[in-house]
């Protein structure tokens, strides 16, 4: 019978039909490796794409105590005179500190197995630190390093109970223990294993089958080139595919190459060569298929990574930019910065990981401890993966790491891709999710399309107007759980005190904005529960009575539709009031994300999608042009981000009514949902750069103008956006409240001097416009530079009095009337 190839069986495994048992045994004596590789290489891809993974980490040797006696390690060794057996608390922690310094994310803890059941010096150490067991003390170190550092342990302390499992599962995101082999004769006398009573194969199969069951997101694998057959690798990687389909929690899968070294019994075995360990890998890709991450770790072949990613792996395993590799400490690891530069000549982009992997996350209720998942929130991106950089939206910004690569993307389908946008060809939800997804130089050159297209857009301008955030009341009846700045009772904690401007302060700010070159105000507040839409229409009358000509721009749609119900107005009749009244145009804010059930998580009180969608679109029918936002990087997904795009552009192409899309970065350090453990910290600076990029591809052809906010990216990362599609920096604002109460350090006004510095930094012309992108008055101009400081605002305190047309006035009004007999 003829075999079947290497590429049908491929394909047969993409079609949903795995190798049996007896398949894949059967490959043991197949030598063919160029279709081989070829084979598994299309399986990976199918399943990762051109991502290769790295966790960057510190390696936290606890004990090199043990009580195996494997052949080929020089981890393990007796007790030491001088030396202590277990590291202590404070040495743990400076480990830790220092990783978490560098932008590490795990805290790799490996131990050797229970050293306590050999050695009295383990048991009197144990003693003395207050602890009955290792696997105790490892929990109490495992906690330390959660809650002092964020780093996100991952524990390797061999043979467990399920019980001590489930114990360390609440802290640490992740486990594991190497199968090496399922051949129970390298136990036997004369083999590797023998006097090791942990590497029976049947009682770390058992422990890895007890992980599944406590829902522990797991790491094992082979280790190759230690006496066994090609068959007995092939034989270890079912037993343990086997285990991964009852329980399924092994998130990956190492193919490691034994390395001889001095002083073991094993000095002088022969390693296996490159081409016996591409085989395994490949074989190791046919058996798990596409989703399984496959792993080989890249300091034990160090010149050979390309061929190690023609193989099948998409993933590099934990890389310290801190510690050595204590179990092969003969062999250094990779500076990320070569590692990356290798990854992209082997056609991959290298990206940052969690401990814990993105599917995993994504059902955290079965597989993170409550206590261990904020912390891995804090850590993750969009996509389950881990921030690039310690970049943080509203943080000054540090510099970007090693995952920015340059150079031409690889592939037909991104320029494919591209070149749609270009051509303001509609693009997919799933089209919009690939191009967030880019990373390395796949998301350099989307950086570099979207630029181009804006230069050919709109050109080398970037736009900015001279504004004042006027922000008259900060108490809010509802609770959107990403918002600080709105304040009730619940709100006490955070920053400011409840207040109510009144009508004479707010005209007072909208003259002093005038005579420092303002041609706009921006006004919004909270939904406030004594408002109505009279409020909102007698702060317009205030506004236009202080300075006509001042452009008002205010008012989010969950305002005009609170005022519209207040008065029980249609929204076009309470637009044509609100024109009337002097307003100019509206904030396209309270979208955060377009999707009703993000929005459910987020402001479950507030508009739904289509009732935002409605409210807007009533505005442009009305003759208002707007603002379209989004607010990104908390509980959603890329799908999300893509959806949002496409529900404003289908808007847009309806009504023509948006002016600009403004991206809005999440700031994170006050959010309740963050405060609680429940959201991320923002997106990553690659994230925040590829929404405007992505904003200005998917919306060719219907919003020419891409806004970023200075406040919110700061002026590294302001100047990253114009770098890639922006062509606008917002307002200089004057007053910004609601991101600095998030807690963002970015300042509360950039003057024109500093706006226009920061345009010429980047080659760019600086342009002042008015709200409608008009140029700006020649005298408005001059006014906007060299302006005296403002006066110190008049937070008039909430409660103290009633503003025009609310509630509590027209209550008042009735009792005056009712008492001078009156009809109020």
């Amino acid at each position: 019978m003829t075999e079947p190839s290497f590429a049908d069986l491929a394909a047969r495994t993409l079609d949903g039909t795995p190798l049996s048992a007896e398949e894949a045994l059967a490959l043991a004596g197949r030598r063919d490796l160029p279709d081989l590789l070829a084979a598994a290489a299309r399986l990976r891809d199918a399943g990762h794409g051109d991502v290769v993974t790295v966790s960057r980490k510190v390696f936290i040797p606890l004990t090199q105590l043990c009580r195996d006696v494997c052949h080929y390690c020089t981890f393990a060794h007796p007790p030491r005179r001088g030396e202590q057996a277990y590291l202590r608390p404070d040495a743990v922690l400076a480990i830790a500190q220092a990783g978490a310094a560098q932008g590490c994310d795990e805290a790799l803890f490996t131990l050797g197995d229970k050293p306590e059941l050999r050695y009295q010096a383990a048991r009197d150490e144990l003693a003395a630190l207050g602890h009955p067991s290792t696997v105790a003390y490892l929990a109490a170190m495992a906690r330390l390093v959660l809650e002092e550092t964020g780093l996100l342990p991952h524990i390797n302390a061999g043979v467990m109970t399920e019980a001590e499992i489930g114990d360390l599962k609440a802290v640490s995101a992740s486990q594991g223990i190497m199968l090496e082999s399922a051949a129970d004769r390298l136990c036997a006398r004369g083999g590797p294993h023998f006097g090791s009573p942990d590497k029976v194969p049947a009682r770390r199969l058992d422990m890895i089958a007890a992980a599944g069951r406590a829902g522990v997101p797991f790491t094992s694998g082979i280790l190759i080139g230690i006496g066994e057959t090609r068959a007995e690798r092939i034989a270890a990687l079912l037993d343990l595919r086997r285990l991964h389909a009852a329980h399924g929690h092994l998130q990956e899968i190492i193919v490691q190459n034994f390395r001889a070294k001095p002083g073991t019994r094993m000095a002088g075995a022969p390693e296996p060569d490159l081409a016996d360990h591409q085989w395994t890998i490949a074989i190791a890709r046919l058996i798990f298929g596409p989703e399984m991450s496959l792993q080989a770790p890249p300091n034990l072949r160090p010149g050979d990574l390309p061929a190690l990613v023609a193989a099948g792996i998409n993933d590099w395993g934990g890389v310290s930019p801190v510690t050595p590799d204590h179990v092969n400490p003969e062999a250094p690891w990779p500076h990320l910065a070569r590692l990356a530069r290798e990854t992209e000549a082997a056609g991959k982009s290298l990206a940052p990981r969690l401990t814990v992997y993105p599917a995993y996350l994504r059902n955290s209720a079965r597989w993170i401890a409550p206590t261990v998942l904020p912390h891995v929130l804090r850590r993750a991106d969009g996509a389950g993966l881990a921030h690039e950089s310690l970049w943080r939206v509203g943080r000054q910004a540090l510099p970007e790491t090693a995952f920015r690569a340059p150079g031409p993307a690889r592939g037909t389908g991104l320029t494919a891709l591209l070149d749609r946008a270009f051509a303001a060809r509609p693009l997919s939800e799933d089209d919009i999710v690939r191009l967030f997804s880019a990373r390395g130089a796949a998301a350099s050159a989307v950086q570099s399309a979207a630029d181009s297209l804006r230069r050919e857009t709109v050109g080398d301008a970037v736009t900015y107007v001279v504004t004042r955030n006027i922000n008259y009341t900060n108490v809010c009846a509802y609770r959107c759980q990403f918002c600080a700045f709105s304040k009730g009772k619940a709100s006490a904690h955070l920053r400011g005190r409840p207040y109510d401007l009144a009508l004479p302060e707010i005209a007072r700010r909208v003259r002093e904005a005038h005579a420092r070159g303002a041609t706009e105000v921006c006004m919004q507040g909270g939904i406030h529960p004594d408002y109505t839409g009279e409020t909102y229409l007698a702060i317009c009358r205030a506004v236009k009575a202080a300075v006509p000509e001042m452009h008002l721009h205010a008012f989010s749609p969950l305002e005009v539709r609170q005022g519209a119900d207040s008065l029980g107005l249609s929204l076009a009749d309470y637009y044509a009031r609100l024109k009337a009244a002097g307003l100019g145009t509206l904030p396209g804010t309270a979208a955060e994300i377009l999707d009703d059930g993000v929005r459910r998580v987020l402001c479950a009180e507030k508009l739904s999608t289509d009732e935002w969608l409605a409210v807007v679109a009533a505005a442009h029918r009305a003759g208002f042009r707007t603002t379209a936002t989004i607010m990104f990087g908390h509980v959603e997904t890329y799908a999300h981000w893509a959806r949002h795009l496409l529900r404003i552009r289908a808007l847009q192409e309806r009504t023509g009514g948006f002016t600009e899309f403004v991206p809005l970065p999440f700031v994170h350090m006050e959010a309740p949902l963050y405060l609680r453990g429940a959201a991320r910290q923002g997106p990553s600076l690659r994230e925040a750069v590829l929404m405007h990029a992505v904003a200005r591809l998917a919306l060719n052809g219907a919003i020419d103008n891409i806004q970023t906010s200075w406040v919110k990216m700061g002026v590294a990362g302001a100047k990253a956006a114009l770098a890639a599609g922006a062509n606008d920096l917002g307002g200089t604002l004057m007053n910004e409240s609601i991101s600095r109460a998030a807690g963002t350090e970015h300042g509360q006004e950039m003057p024109p001097e500093r706006m226009e510095r920061l345009i010429r930094d980047i080659g760019r012309t600086p342009r002042q416009r008015t709200t409608l992108y008009a140029p700006a008055p020649a005298a408005q101009n001059l006014r906007s530079f060299g302006t005296d400081a403002l006066a110190p605002l008049d937070q008039t305190p909430a409660g103290r009095s009633a503003h025009v047309g609310g509630r509590r006035a027209r209550q008042a009004a009735v009792r005056a009337g009712a008492a001078s007999g009156l009809d109020a």
